[in-house]
């Protein structure tokens, strides 16, 4: 299990590696020059102009310059927003929370929802619930988190005065007004959830042991649950980890019709203002997230799985 962690861990390295490259590639595919890139925009003094070329090394070639950009990043040193005058990290410190707590709800809202719905779809194939969820899970699928956003703004903000825009305090108020917003983002995942669980239990219904326990007469509850769920549980805990990445990243819209301060608001407004040191960190960051899920979805399937857990054993 050791071996195996860290040839996942070296290979999420170089992809890290791979994907630094590429955003450090940003300064000098962006219009104008790496110095007009890091400046974004504004107008700076000679003395500042001298600074930003010696801590970037501008004046030496490329390589050089990533070389230095990829030392100071490994020490999670990105530079200083342009717009706070902080460092990158700081400044993302500052809009984490808020996306964090909006993954972690919309997260919890898609399991919650999603594995029982699937399964209840699944042991009921062809029946009336069975058409409902799966047109359900249809329509879900059709609704793109922004515009169902805006139908919830109507009606829950409009019509029940339910809170709409920005994160609130702390605590429950901080719930009021992210449960809109996960809402939203979640209804998209819950579809794919449902039909990813409803697939995956549908196989494992036809499997011999599901069928040999229920001609031994074996209670319902111990069929669904040393079965059906324990083998239906590796596609779903996948799926769970695709979405997690696709949350990572797919925030920006929702952020912004509920005006949250998050990292898809950063993310715009750093864009907007050609923040170039934030808009790497945040690349970097989404990057770390993507490979340390990927790494955690590995272990829980390991786990779940005993003949993952004998490759592993047996590989070299």
């Amino acid at each position: 299990m050791t071996g195996f962690v860290l040839r996942r861990l070296a290979a999420g390295g170089g992809l890290l590696v791979a994907v630094s490259f590429l955003i450090f590639s940003l300064l000098h595919l962006a219009p104008g020059s790496p110095l007009t890139s890091l400046l974004g925009g504004q107008d700076a003094s000679d003395e500042q102009i001298a600074a930003l070329v010696r801590e970037y090394r501008l004046d030496e070639p490329f390589l050089v310059q990533y070389g230095s950009w990829l030392a100071r990043a490994v020490q999670l040193d990105f530079g200083r927003s342009i717009l706070s005058h902080t460092s990158a990290l700081a400044r993302i410190g500052e809009f984490a929370p808020v996306s964090a707590q909006l993954a972690a709800l919309t997260l919890v809202i898609t399991v919650l929802v999603g594995i029982p719905l699937g399964m209840a779809a699944g042991l009921r194939r062809g029946r009336a619930a069975d058409r409902l969820t799966s047109f359900a899970a249809v329509v879900g699928m059709s609704s793109p988190p922004f515009a169902t956003g805006v139908l919830l703004i109507y009606v829950f903000g409009v019509g029940l005065g339910a809170p709409v825009f920005g994160a609130g305090g702390a605590g429950l108020d901080r719930l009021r007004h992210l449960i809109l917003p996960a809402v939203a983002l979640s209804i998209v995942l819950i579809a794919i959830v449902v039909r990813q669980t409803r697939a995956a239990v549908l196989d494992t219904c036809r499997q011999d042991h599901v069928v040999f326990g229920h001609a031994r007469g074996l209670r319902i509850s111990r069929i669904l649950t040393r079965y059906v769920l324990r083998n239906s549980a590796l596609p779903i805990v996948n799926t769970v980890g695709i979405l997690v990445i696709q949350l990572a990243a797919g925030t920006v819209l929702v952020e912004s019709v509920f005006s949250l301060p998050g990292i898809g608001t950063l993310m715009v407004n750093s864009v907007e203002a050609k923040d170039m040191p934030v808009i790497q960190a945040l690349g970097m960051l989404i990057a770390v997230v993507v490979v340390l899920t990927n790494l955690l979805v590995d272990l829980v399937s390991i786990m779940i799985d005993p003949r993952l857990r004998l490759g592993v054993r047996t590989s070299p």
